[in-house]
């Protein structure tokens, strides 16, 4: 049912010619597909479906927004995949679905050469803040509440209840902007290796389901905390100072700042396994389950040091 609902999109005399499972999602199964041209030539397209019981209850919502998004981004500067088609209540396919283009380079998780790809992140997550859509997205949604928080195994019982009653506050007020709501390396495309001395650069950012609108500071914070448990947390704090470095504008208050900093990092107590994994099967095999809760740990009383 799926490939021939690719297949009615496809350009007369193209057909599927194979298909590749993508590592490395959550909550999507993604594959690469190669279409065959009338000329011999090759190109390819990515699609991607939410087979999961729990993804498929909010599968309608995120393709959605996935799709707007993406029609939203054509022409701006922020290089995202194109759209195809989308069949967000799987009327056509087996599950719900997305169909778009496929783009070049791939995601970075290492360790080696960080601090050149921080400052581009920094400017990648500027360029997306600066966009003014005609339609606003919905407002941005909490991913934790002061109750569903997991304190980690070992972890000092005091700071992480500091650190709830952080969240336990109304949240500051803020300036709305367009949000990616999930960006971390996991959804940035480099071109690897670099095609210049200058370095590697941005070839797109990916996974746009999740698209806010809220503060400039939940996009930093998410990127930060994903950064402080896949290099340690001294990267997550460096990440919104390169931010601020790339033009960005965080929240006046350091208080503020550090509310949405915490929020972020406290999300994670309760989804590490899930983040971990795919994490692994990219390559960071030493980034088990516990050496990451380990990090979440180092990060969020990091978090409450700055507080002071």
């Amino acid at each position: 049912m799926t490939l021939a609902w690719v297949s009615r999109h496809l350009e007369v005399g193209e057909r599927i010619v194979r298909t590749e499972a993508l590592h490395g999602g959550i909550t999507a199964e993604m594959r690469r597909l190669t279409i065959g041209r009338r000329d011999g030539s090759t190109r390819d397209l990515v699609l991607r479906s939410f087979v999961d019981p729990f993804s498929v209850g909010h599968a309608e919502d995120w393709l959605n927004r996935e799709a707007g998004a993406l029609t939203l981004l054509t022409g701006t500067g922020v290089a995202a995949p194109g759209l195809v088609a989308v069949d967000p209540t799987a009327a056509h396919c087996e599950y719900p679905s997305l169909l778009m283009t496929h783009l070049a380079g791939r995601t970075v998780l290492d360790d080696e050469g960080l601090e050149t790809r921080v400052p581009l992140l920094a400017r990648q997550l500027v360029a997306i803040h600066a966009l003014r859509p005609a339609e606003r997205p919905r407002e941005y949604v909490a991913l934790t509440t002061a109750d569903t928080v997991v304190t980690p195994k070992g972890a000092d019982a005091a700071t992480w209840a500091a650190a709830i009653d952080v969240i336990r506050r109304p949240a500051p007020p803020y300036e709305g902007r367009f949000l990616h709501r999930d960006f971390q390396p996991g959804n940035v495309l480099f071109d690897v290796p670099p095609p210049s001395p200058a370095g590697p650069r941005i070839t797109g950012v990916v996974d746009w389901a999740a698209t806010s609108w809220g503060p400039a500071d939940l996009d930093v914070a998410h990127c930060s905390t994903n950064l402080a448990l896949l290099h340690g947390p001294a990267w997550g704090l460096r990440f919104a100072e390169a931010y601020e470095e790339a033009g960005g504008v965080l929240a006046a208050a350091a208080s503020e700042r550090l509310y949405w900093q915490v929020r972020d990092g406290l999300a994670f107590s309760e989804e590490v396994q899930q983040v971990a994994q795919p994490w692994r099967e990219a390559g960071r095999t030493e980034l088990t389950t516990r050496a990451v809760e380990e990090r979440l740990d180092a990060y969020v009383a990091a978090l409450m040091d700055a507080l002071g």
